[in-house]
Order: structure tokens, then C-alpha cells, then sequence
């Protein structure tokens, strides 16, 4: 067993009532859930989930989506300043990308690896200081709660029933416990909440 320093795995995504990420028409499908992430508690929400954080660990296609977002809202003076402040701290701290098919990193600060999610962050936690942060890579997020390495949720909650779509809750899942340790509801009905893994 690899010595562990005290650096925990924290997961961010939003789902619907009925638990899924995107709707009927694909991963693109947002419809459900964008109308949230611009709230005063969606926005509150994003600042929250970078505190401590020193490490982004993405997938692929996050890291190229996000590439062609958020560093210009970083540069955007007439930005909001939570979606400011979080696109300057992912445009400057150390970025993972999972991939297999990446030859180059799409950014600076960017190591690629081919590797299992939970080999990765197994090496990340044995070294380095503060959280490392999964935002909105499902895929990298799914294989991390199989292997129970997540140790906080940060989870947006939008009242809507999608009625189809991916789901982040797969069954086969091992079973786990969870304290709420931050609540938040909005004018829309949207809940953002926070969970920490109790072990």
C-alpha cells in the first residue's frame, strides 16, 4: 500500500431529479441543467468546488471542451467573478488528462496519461498537497466511485425530470455512506449540495 498523503478526491456534477447529467438527446443534451449553472446558487456553487484544490483531473473530452471556454472567461473582465475566479484557477493550476488517444496536451500545465483513473489518482494522492478536483468527467468520476475513491460529492441538484439520458448512479456501484456537509437551495428550485465520504 502506497503511503497516502492527506489529499482527498472531490467529484463535481449536476443531475437532474432523476439523476442524469445530460437528457434523451445525447451528452450534449443540457437543456435541463444549464438554466442552473447560472443561478446565484449555481455560481456560489462553482466557486465552492475549487477551494483547496490543486489538481484538475479531466477526460478528454472535458479538457477540449473546456479549453475552448474557459480561458477566455478568465480574460473576460465583465465576467462574473466566481465563473472568473474558477476559469483562472483551471487555466493555472496542474491539469491530468485521461486519454488514449491524446498524443500532446491540449494545455499548459497539462500532463496526458493512459492510464486507469484510480492508478492515477493513487499516484496524485501519494504526492503533492491539496484536493484534487473531478469536474464534470463522468467517465473519470464513474470509475473513481467504483474503486470508493472519491472522498467529497459536490453535487447540483436541478428540478427538472429528464425522462432519459446517462445516469451518474450506475447499478453495481459499492454500496457507501455520506454526510451532507453544505446545503444550498435557490430561487429555481435548484439544491446545491455538499458530501463528504464517512469511512
Amino acid at each position: 500500500m502506497t503511503n497516502s498523503t492527506s489529499r482527498r478526491v472531490t467529484a463535481n456534477l449536476s443531475l437532474t431529479l432523476d439523476g442524469r447529467y445530460s437528457g434523451p438527446g445525447g451528452p450534449g443534451d443540457l437543456g435541463a441543467i444549464v438554466p442552473y449553472a447560472v443561478t446565484e446558487v449555481g455560481r456560489n456553487h462553482l466557486a465552492r468546488i475549487w477551494e483547496g484544490a490543486t489538481t484538475a483531473l479531466l477526460g478528454r473530452l472535458n479538457a477540449e471542451g473546456f479549453l475552448g471556454f474557459w480561458p477566455s472567461v478568465a480574460e473576460d473582465e465583465n465576467a462574473d467573478p466566481r465563473d472568473r475566479g474558477y476559469a483562472k484557477w483551471l487555466v493555472d493550476t496542474e491539469k491530468v488528462v485521461l486519454s488514449s488517444t491524446l498524443t500532446e496536451a491540449p494545455w499548459e500545465r497539462t500532463r496526458v496519461l493512459n492510464a486507469p483513473a484510480e492508478d492515477v489518482v493513487t499516484e496524485l494522492k501519494a504526492t503533492g498537497e491539496g484536493d484534487i478536483l473531478v469536474n464534470s468527467s463522468v467517465s473519470v468520476i464513474k470509475a473513481l466511485l467504483s474503486a470508493d475513491l472519491v472522498d467529497r460529492l459536490y453535487l447540483m441538484i436541478c428540478p427538472e425530470i429528464a425522462g432519459g439520458g446517462q445516469r451518474l448512479f450506475d447499478d453495481g456501484l459499492p454500496a457507501s455512506k455520506w454526510t451532507l456537509t453544505h446545503l444550498e437551495t435557490g430561487d429555481l428550485g435548484e439544491i446545491a449540495v455538499v458530501y463528504d465520504r464517512a469511512r
